[in-house]
């Protein structure tokens, strides 16, 4: 009689299991620990995604606020004292959801306006006070590490923080979906598309513009009625790198016909955004 075979199935090991068995040895810091996980990636044995998501994890716990919040220049705050369509015409013209909304000083930050509060507040033809729709703002300090703020975040439910510098001043906002995407890389919505030329050009309370530096240049021209050449250069950031000649940093700024442009942020690589102040054609 022929031995009966064990067909019972064999147990699927999980990543974590296979992972395990495969390391050299026991981590002894950071480093090493990191570089298993890299050869166990480079193995087959942990997905890119995931490793990604574990380096970013990392270091989110090394991070502070100041590292990744949007800066005060580039945020788009509205005016207590503005009428109701005024601040509906800057909501729309931003795609934004969350708003601070400061005094006659904004470093007076009131509280925060939501999209959806905004709407509520004109149902039926009704126009709600400002002050009536506000939420509060919480304020957080620079230093503050970027886990804790998440944790911070998912117990209170709040998506957005302004941040303060050591003068109790403004120095920008950051929001809960600044903070994943340190982990899980950029997180693109509805708002995001490239092709979307409002999107990438966003008016502020004070008159000037927040433009993203990979603004093609006919679309900005169009925006503007400018006459940036397109014959060497794509993006109105290219234009305004070669006549700087060199890789600004940020604060840089510079004068193209009726246009001063001021960088808001820029890194080793490439600069991201500018601020941009239109004179009026007489």
């Amino acid at each position: 009689m022929p031995e009966e075979s064990d067909s019972s199935p064999v147990p699927q090991r999980s990543w974590f299991d296979r992972l395990s068995q495969a390391w050299s040895g026991e981590p002894k810091n950071q480093e090493e620990l990191l570089e298993e996980l890299r050869n166990a990636q480079a193995n087959g044995l942990l997905g890119a995604d995931t490793l990604e998501m574990i380096e970013g994890a990392m270091h989110v716990a090394e991070q502070q606020v100041a590292d990744v919040m949007l800066p005060r220049a580039q945020m788009v705050s509205l005016p207590i004292d503005a009428t109701f369509d005024q601040i509906l015409d800057l909501v729309i013209e931003s795609g934004h959801s969350r708003f601070p909304v400061h005094g006659e000083d904004k470093d007076e930050i009131l509280g925060i306006l939501l999209a959806k509060d905004l709407l509520r507040g004109c149902a039926g033809g009704h126009r709600a006070s400002i002050r009536e729709l506000l939420r509060p703002a919480v304020l957080i300090p620079e230093s503050k590490r970027l886990n804790v703020l998440l944790r911070e975040f998912r117990l209170s439910r709040n998506h957005m923080a302004i941040v303060v510098d050591e003068y109790g001043g403004v120095a920008g906002l950051i929001t809960i979906e600044d903070v994943l995407e340190e982990i899980v890389g950029e997180i693109d919505d509805e708002h995001d598309d490239a092709s979307d030329e409002g999107q990438r050009i966003a008016a502020q309370a004070d008159g000037k513009f927040v433009v993203d530096a990979l603004t093609p240049i006919d679309d900005f021209n169009e925006r503007f009625g400018a006459d940036f050449s397109d014959d060497e250069y794509d993006t109105i950031g290219g234009v305004v790198v070669s006549k700087l000649g060199h890789l600004p940093e940020t604060g840089e700024e510079l004068e193209l016909g009726r246009f001063h442009f001021r960088v808001t942020s820029a890194d080793g690589r490439r600069v991201h955004a500018f601020q941009v102040n239109v004179v009026p054609n007489d």
